[in-house]
């Protein structure tokens, strides 16, 4: 009987995680952008490539920004812009030159699985 009564609330439990790991994982997937959204993207990230790589993914000193979570990317610029981040160089300059709308349109570009190409006629 004791035991029993001590699995159920781990069961409970692990039934909860479960599902919160589930369902996080379902929403934390980003709609693919638009061919308009992919391309506006684009021309803002032209900006990124100096210290981050034309696709986010050049490594060293500077963080590579391809294929992390568009929720922490967004955070991140956000705070760039608003300030909240110190030591940052020249991050905090250029995150207040986009729209919120804009560095989270950045954030889903960077997240997608590959850099958006469009297709030549």
């Amino acid at each position: 009987m004791k035991h029993s009564a001590l699995c159920r609330p781990l069961q409970g439990l692990f039934l909860t995680l479960l599902l919160a790991l589930l369902s996080s994982h379902v929403f934390a997937q980003e709609a693919p952008l638009t061919e308009r959204e992919a391309l506006q993207a684009q021309v803002l990230a032209g900006v990124c490539a100096s210290c981050h790589g034309t696709e986010g993914r050049l490594s060293g000193v500077i963080p590579a920004i391809a294929q992390r979570p568009a929720s922490v990317l967004e955070s991140q610029l956000l705070a760039f812009k608003r300030g909240e981040t110190p030591h940052t160089t020249v991050m905090e300059r250029l995150a207040r030159g986009y729209t919120d709308e804009e560095l989270a349109l950045l954030a889903r570009y960077f997240a997608q699985p590959q850099a958006y190409r469009p297709t030549q006629p």
